[in-house]
């Protein structure tokens, strides 16, 4: 019956496609009619145009004539042809005859109320859309019946007094189209019903296959969202919480979907009829299973998220044992100093090490929070992770000791170097000076002796001012550091007392010096004092004959006493002077 049909509607579409096809020619040659009446005001303005120029110029006249009467005569062939295509398309455009299209039209109807269109038994949602194509396409044809008997209506009236025929024809004709309408009617409405009860049944499958659908989709992702492998490293870890934000996302984006269905089965659920029952089951089945699957997907992704802070805690846990035990490292096999340039520059690096160290209790900070936030939501391996953070707290007191007993170990050492230093410059200043202090130069006469001495007593003072200055300093210094508790104490004990030694000698040369400057000075003093005597005397015994050639001459007395006298007290005065300097020369 259905073959029959198709058959049928094949047919009746190839007519009406040629007939749909000489429609349209006879369309578009009207407009090409319409838009050559409308260029014929242009051909006007061509003949306007071609008589001002023969007027202006007489001498174009037969070539103006001559093109002007050509384009008269493509214009009268052009209206020729355009009327007789017209008059060509019009007739193959008339309608057959109304009476023999009705005819058709009984004849069609006629089959389908002899095979009338019957539900077969569908399992499937293919085989419920090939019969509902079927329907629709036989819906089609009775529509296309019902406005194909319109049609003929209006053509007869219109065609039948243009053929001459009488009023009996125009009766006859309406009796037939009343008929065939009311048969369109009859057929139209059971077929209509049998529709309806396809598409119910077809959604009642289609809702039991969206059903299946949703449910095989559950059952794939239910493996994952109950899986308990959580990784058993960061990077495992972070890929499988990748893995289950993206079930996430799916739930979220099939939400709505679960939903409709569920919807659509409570429409059909809600049926009093035996055919629903496997509907509601599997409704059910879907709802059980839809909220299995959000409370382990829910499930898996707090005990990912604990195993992703722990498997965090434990890789930085792991960074910062590593840089620790690294630095500890780094300073039992650290470089000593060999001077004091060499010790300061290991000095700087290591203060430099020391700011990071102290820098990186932050993060040992944070990493003790952390582990102080996992015990307190009771992670499974708290007890694990305060083993290790208990550790790390351990390695970072020990290598802020380590640094701190370098810190000292470095400052000690260069402050040992500092101390030799100023122990070499001082020693090195106590032996010029002893140089100085141990000359044998004790002049050549009194004033040689007297430019000695005021140049050594500008010596020694000056010596004893800047030699007990530098002197204080280190003992300053070295006191400092022994009370410091100096590991190289004794080292620098003995440095003490050899430069105290060192001074005590200088001091010692100094005084010899100055007691040997003081002796020569006196003793060529004794010796400039002896000589002026001795002049002296010669004077006066050059004087002796003289006071005796006066004591034969003069005559009076007491002339001749005074004379004596003042050459007596001259020789008292000399007397007593050599008596002085006998005791200075003893001393010498």
């Amino acid at each position: 019956m259905f073959v029959n049909t198709e058959k049928m509607l094949m047919a009746r579409d190839t007519a009406r496609d040629e007939a749909q096809k000489l429609h349209r020619k006879w369309l578009k040659h009207q407009a090409f009619m319409a838009e050559l009446a409308r260029n014929k005001e242009w051909l006007a303005k061509i003949e306007q145009e071609g008589q001002e120029l023969i007027q202006e110029k007489p001498e174009l006249r037969p070539v103006v004539q001559q093109k002007l009467e050509e384009i008269r005569e493509c214009w009268s062939d052009l209206e020729s042809t355009t009327k007789a295509k017209a008059r060509q398309l019009f007739e193959n455009n008339k309608p057959e005859p109304a009476m023999k299209s009705y005819s058709d039209l009984d004849n069609q109807l006629s089959n389908l109320e002899q095979q009338p269109p019957q539900l077969e038994q569908a399992h499937h949602l293919p085989t419920f859309n090939e019969q509902l194509q079927k329907f629709q396409a036989m819906e089609s044809q009775i529509g296309d019946f019902y406005k194909d008997a319109g049609e003929l209506g209006s053509v007869q009236g219109v065609c039948l007094p243009q053929r001459g025929g009488l009023m009996v024809g125009d009766s006859q004709g309406g009796e037939q189209s009343g008929e065939v309408e009311t048969r369109i009617v009859r057929l139209i409405e059971p077929l209509k019903e049998r529709r309806r009860i396809l598409l119910a049944s077809k959604e009642m499958h289609q809702v039991a296959q969206d059903l299946e659908d949703e449910i095989l989709w559950i059952q794939e992702r239910l493996p994952l969202a109950s899986c308990k492998d959580y990784g058993t490293n960061l990077q495992s870890v972070q890929q499988h919480v990748k893995k289950n934000q993206t079930l996430q996302r799916e739930l979220t984006g099939r939400r709505a979907r679960v939903e409709e269905v569920l919807d659509r089965a409570g429409i059909i659920a809600s049926l009093r009829t035996p055919e629903v029952e496997f509907v509601r089951e599997g409704a059910g089945h879907v709802r059980q299973l839809w909220e299995v699957l959000h409370l382990e997907t829910e499930r898996r992704s707090v005990m990912l998220d604990a195993s992703l802070q722990s498997q965090q805690y434990t890789s930085e846990a792991a960074k910062v044992e590593s840089w620790l035990s690294g630095q500890k490292l780094h300073l039992v096999n650290e470089e000593k100093g060999t001077d004091e340039a060499s010790t300061l520059q290991l000095l700087k690096a290591h203060l430099a090490l020391e700011q990071t160290v102290e820098t990186y209790a932050e993060t040992v900070g944070m990493l003790s929070q952390q582990c102080q936030h996992l015990r307190e939501l009771g992670h499974p391996e708290s007890s694990q992770i305060t083993k290790q953070q208990s550790h790390i707290d351990r390695l970072y007191v020990s290598l802020k000791d380590m640094v701190e007993h370098r810190k000292t170990k470095l400052e000690q050492q260069y402050w040992l170097y500092q101390l030799n230093k100023d122990v070499e410059e001082l020693e090195k200043w106590i032996t010029e000076r002893e140089t100085v202090a141990s000359s044998t130069d004790l002049g050549q006469d009194l004033e040689e002796v007297t430019v000695l001495q005021e140049r050594f007593t500008k010596f020694a003072s000056e010596t004893n001012s800047v030699g007990q200055q530098r002197m204080e300093q280190v003992n300053k210094m070295v006191n400092e550091m022994i009370d410091c508790g100096h590991s190289d104490a004794a080292t620098i004990a003995e440095w003490k007392d050899g430069l105290n030694e060192s001074w005590a000698d200088l001091l010692e040369l100094m005084e010899t010096r100055r007691q040997m400057l003081a002796a020569s000075h006196q003793l060529h003093k004794f010796f400039t004092d002896c000589r002026e005597v001795l002049a002296q005397i010669a004077g006066k015994m050059k004087q002796l004959p003289e006071v005796r050639a006066c004591q034969a001459n003069i005559t009076n007395p007491a002339t001749l006493q005074r004379l004596m006298h003042s050459f007596e007290h001259a020789l008292q005065l000399l007397v007593a002077q050599a008596s002085h300097m006998n005791p200075s020369v003893s001393q010498c």
